[in-house]
């Protein structure tokens, strides 16, 4: 969406006079990617869609302290996944886990044929992990965050993130190898 920058660039100032109509155009150039990553989260298309209606009003009333540092799709996305993860906290779903430090020399197991895995199931099978594993593999792996920008959303240690997302890619990793037994099995 970045690929537009002088357009997004030129909404931006429009929007900081309180041009409506750049808010407009604004809203429909990142609506559909900020829902996603709402509903990636909350895992409710209309929790989802709240969220990204309140992110978008709060994108407007403090555009003024967008600086510029990222890109605007960034730093709405910031905004987003943090008001998302209020949502979850305010649900009483999403549960802080203490994690014991997993020695780094663990050996993996099985290796999975990645030839065969479709995007889509391996989402699906993301979705079924829990809340923790599934919000750290989801800020990692699809948004991009390093371990210390989810330490910092999460308000976890570092050491504390790395070994919640090496746990919760071995979990999905055994969902995915369960998965890919069970189909062998029905011969699909």
């Amino acid at each position: 969406m970045e690929a537009n920058q002088p357009h997004i660039t030129n909404l931006i100032k429009r929007c900081k006079s309180s041009d409506k109509n750049a808010q407009l155009q604004l809203y429909k150039a990142y609506y559909k990617a900020m829902f996603n990553a709402a509903h990636r989260i909350l895992k409710d298309s209309y929790e989802a869609e709240d969220i990204m209606q309140e992110a978008f009003l709060t994108a407007f009333t403090k555009i003024d302290s967008f600086k510029g540092e990222v890109t605007f799709g960034a730093w709405l996305k910031r905004i987003v996944i943090n008001k998302s993860l209020t949502q979850l906290k305010k649900n009483n779903r999403y549960e802080e886990v203490k994690m014991e430090v997993i020695p780094s020399n663990e050996i993996e197991d099985e290796a999975i044929d990645y030839t065969g895995l479709h995007p889509k199931s391996v989402m699906l099978n993301l979705q079924s992990l829990k809340e923790n594993y599934r919000v750290v593999l989801t800020l990692n792996l699809i948004e991009g965050y390093d371990y210390e920008e989810i330490a910092q959303i999460l308000n976890y240690t570092n050491e504390n993130v790395r070994t919640t997302v090496s746990r919760a890619k071995k979990k999905l990793k055994q969902v995915i190898l369960a998965q890919n037994i069970k189909a062998q099995a029905y011969g699909k």
